[in-house]
């Protein structure tokens, strides 16, 4: 049955990652995996209703996780609807390439932190459009949003998805990762900075001979409210969980209900069609719905490895073969410049139980860094990355040639950091 198992997984996976040469989108062959996998599972057990049991456990974890995503998704998508990130761009007047390098940088930074690297990312790349004209003189840029995004993502419970399931299943806690982890980012995107610093040429870049002009009938008014709401809605989140003690998904869904209803209030006099373009229904239809189940498929697939005992063996292989625990956490970060961080994350909660490493045990900690900037020395390496391949067609080998060292360097810079700041605290 194991082998059988790991097959399925592995040429399910390899369906995900040649998700481009196939032209099938990854979340089809991620959830047959995940059900083929517990089909095995089950079909292979003794006893269907411990099985059962093992599935509805799993799925209450699950849940957490997808509930969490959707809710978030649908305040960005709220906020971008009123052009709320407006606020944000607007504010970025420089003609110095070198200090637009490092205020793109920051603000991709920092945001990602409060979104989420993967709406982050579009958003900034969106912006670059704006500021630059010449594809070759963005494509630097947009490197740069990626490897920042990554970072700014990797020190906040909600600013990446692997951080996010580590905080929801409670390995890390917020403040852990924000004391642990922020100086370490800030490292794996200030190397990278410097670089590009010292070698750019300090001559304006070439802005585009007609701005573009969004055709848009919200107010500033409409504007700053949503945008202070949604932002501020992402930011309390934290706070209710350690409040109230529920978990995530609670207080994200109560974010988006409180905005939905501020919404509904601040269009109710305009007519259906304008108001709906506003609504919270109609950002419900523009989420990525199949990024949602892409991780439920890949999070279903592990639960059946995990639940047949595959993951907990694998560990300890790799305790006994490797035996350094930040060795096989720095290896988990640099394969997920090649294999999504998503299921590597998840396989890493299954392998090891909260009774080995308690919460905000460095080992989690270490991982949530990892596994967040690791992606950003691969084009194809993080949702971030992808996304700003798509909208700028960034060839996969300029990446590799241009940014990867950059983003390997500031990965390791941030490595070195974190075991520095160890050592002193």
């Amino acid at each position: 049955m194991e082998i059988l198992l790991a097959l399925v997984f592995v040429i399910g996976y390899a369906a995900i990652t040649l998700e481009h040469p196939l032209n099938i989108n990854k979340a089809a062959p991620a959830l047959i995996t995940g059900v083929v996998c517990w089909t095995i599972y089950m079909l292979n057990s003794p006893d269907a209703h411990v099985v059962n049991h093992q599935l509805v456990e799993h799925l209450g974890e699950m849940s957490g996780i997808i509930f969490f995503l959707l809710g978030a998704m649908v305040i960005v998508e709220l906020i971008d609807a009123h052009d709320g990130f407006q606020i944000i761009t607007d504010r970025i007047k420089t003609d110095s390439p070198r200090k637009l390098l490092w205020i793109i940088g920051f603000i991709s930074f920092f945001l990602s932190a409060v979104l989420d690297n993967l709406t982050t990312t579009i958003v900034m790349v969106s912006l670059l459009r704006k500021i630059i004209a010449d594809k070759q003189d963005r494509l630097f840029y947009a490197g740069i949003i990626v490897i920042a995004a990554n970072a700014g993502g990797a020190w906040s419970p909600i600013g990446d998805v692997t951080t996010t399931m580590l905080w929801i299943g409670n390995q890390v806690t917020t403040g852990a990762i924000v004391m642990k982890l922020f100086l370490p980012s800030v490292a794996c995107l200030a190397v990278p900075l410097l670089y590009l610093n010292w070698k750019m040429k300090d001559t304006a870049p070439s802005l585009p001979p007609v701005k573009e002009i969004k055709a848009n009938n919200t107010t500033a008014r409409e504007r700053n409210i949503v945008f202070s709401l949604g932002v501020g809605g992402l930011l309390f989140v934290p706070i209710f969980k350690t409040v109230t003690h529920l978990p995530p998904y609670m207080g994200i869904l109560l974010v988006l209900g409180v905005l939905w209803v501020v919404t509904e209030l601040l269009h109710h006099k305009k007519n259906l069609d304008e108001k709906g373009r506003y609504s919270a229904a109609h950002a419900l239809q523009k989420i990525d719905a199949a990024s949602v189940l892409f991780f439920l498929g890949i999070l279903v697939a592990i639960s059946a490895l995990q639940s047949a005992g595959m993951l907990s063996k694998l560990a300890v292989w790799l305790s006994e073969t490797i035996g350094d625990q930040n060795i096989i956490v720095i290896a988990i970060g640099l394969l997920s410049a090649v294999i999504d961080n998503v299921p590597l994350v998840a396989a890493s909660m299954g392998m090891y139980s909260l009774e080995q490493f308690p919460t905000d045990h460095n080992f989690w900690v270490f991982l949530a860094y990892c596994a967040g900037t690791g992606g950003s020395c691969l084009i194809i390496g993080s949702a971030a990355g992808v996304a700003a391949m798509g909208m700028e067609r960034i060839d996969f080998f300029w990446y590799l040639k241009k940014i990867s060292l950059l983003a390997l360097l500031g990965y390791f810079a941030g490595v070195a950091v974190y075991f520095l700041q160890n050592q002193i605290f």
